[in-house]
């Protein structure tokens, strides 16, 4: 039948149209949820990526011989709406939610874990993706990104000040960035909040401005975290900084990406020559092109769908681990318990160069350090170059180590 996204008035969700989950057919149901018109963080491209694959999965005959259905929740940026997405996702049955983005772990995790729905490949926002034995994560999340820009940073900058959102995704910012420096012989950054949903940010960058430039005899560093609002907050920045004496200006790559460049002036913006951290190889890396063939050939024109997107690429891997699972079961019952059992029993999912293969053990190399279910600790390094976001090293880097010595108490 035809496939189309619809919205309904319960909980936020849209659907992916085809048959209920548990009805005894040979649909498989899962949902992908993301903040969406919200005042704070925006992550639309996740849940449409999701109802793309879902399409181009079923014109080309489903994932080894199930249809795939996929239902998608607006997550609001609300802990309470959070809650009830996952709780939607108990009461449709889903055997996986896949692919999607939330702060709020305290809200959808419990409902979740009480009937037993595998969270795979969450964005990686809070440290908590990391800790849950129904959470798969594909990347590193935060937690890599930011040891990664701080073990890069050590070396180059002199003061660091940290921009980050008055939130509780935020307040695990600080210690993670901290590991890194002090991985590099660095000083701690100075930890500065500011809110998550500002129409500008003058006060802030003044007083970022003003900590970076502490040290005259040392060039600072301005490490803007702020997610969507970063491209405001570098709009201020931008006009507060030529009353200060020159810093350089980085970030991860949840906050910045090619988008954001384009935004803040390109190759004359305030990012040329700053290092960018992420968990993937940059866009225009070839080893993404079946997810571009599959954007192109369901997702056209829906510029919520950005191959240069984080999230997109997240979901996209997210989906890879789901089809590995899928193909796993074969002609078995595909159940969340199911799901569970093939991805604990060993399955190691290759995801096309993408990350490293992916396999989740109980007590990985990370428990110590409170990333228990980490099984990813690569990132990509890369660096704006006339206006264009390229790589800064060959391959990936494995902070490893640095995780291994975090302090995120």
């Amino acid at each position: 039948g035809a496939l189309a996204a619809c919205a309904s008035l319960a909980a936020g969700c849209g659907v992916v149209p085809g048959a209920t989950g548990g009805s005894g057919d040979d649909t498989v149901t899962v949902m992908t949820w993301a903040p969406d018109s919200t005042k704070a963080t925006n992550k639309p491209g996740m849940p449409a990526m999701a109802r793309a694959y879902a399409r181009w999965a079923n014109a080309h005959g489903g994932i080894a011989g199930h249809k795939l259905k996929v239902l998608t929740c607006n997550e609001s940026n609300d802990s309470v709406q959070a809650g009830k997405c996952a709780r939607r996702a108990v009461q449709e049955n889903v055997v996986a939610v896949v692919g999607s983005y939330s702060q709020f772990s305290d809200s959808f995790f419990p409902p979740l874990e009480g009937a037993g729905i595998p969270y795979i490949g969450g964005y990686g926002v809070t440290t908590t993706e990391f800790t849950r034995a129904l959470s798969y994560p594909v990347n590193g999340g935060q937690p890599a990104l930011l040891v990664g820009l701080g073990r890069e940073l050590a070396a180059h900058c002199g003061p660091v000040t940290l921009v980050r959102p008055d939130s509780i995704a935020g307040d695990e910012l600080p210690g993670l960035l901290d590991a890194g420096l002090k991985a590099g012989g660095h000083t701690p950054a100075h930890d500065q909040m500011a809110p998550e949903d500002a129409t500008e940010y003058s006060a802030e960058a003044d007083r970022a401005l003003r900590q970076a430039t502490a040290d005259p005899g040392k060039k600072g560093c301005v490490i803007p975290a702020l997610g969507e609002r970063t491209n405001i907050f570098m709009d201020s920045f931008r006009r507060s900084r030529e009353s200060y004496p020159p810093v350089r200006t980085e970030a991860v790559l949840g906050s910045v990406d090619q988008t954001v460049i384009d935004a803040s002036g390109g190759k004359s913006g305030p990012y040329e020559g700053s290092y960018v951290t992420g968990w993937y190889p940059v866009a225009s890396d070839p080893r993404w092109d079946p997810m571009k063939k599959v954007i192109n050939e369901e997702a056209f024109g829906d510029n919520r769908v950005d191959p240069a997107d984080a999230g997109v690429q997240t979901t996209w891997i997210a989906y890879t681990v789901l089809r590995a699972v899928l193909e796993k079961i074969g002609s078995g019952e595909v159940t969340a318990d199911t799901v569970q059992r093939t991805l604990d029993n060993g399955l190691r999912v290759d995801t096309g160069g993408l990350t490293p293969p992916l396999r989740w053990e109980q007590s990985g190399p990370f428990s110590g350090a409170g990333f228990a279910r980490l099984v990813n600790p690569d990132v990509t390094l890369q660096v704006v170059r006339q206006g264009q976001l390229a790589s800064a090293t060959k391959g990936f880097v494995d902070v490893t180590k640095t995780l291994q010595d975090a302090d995120v108490e």
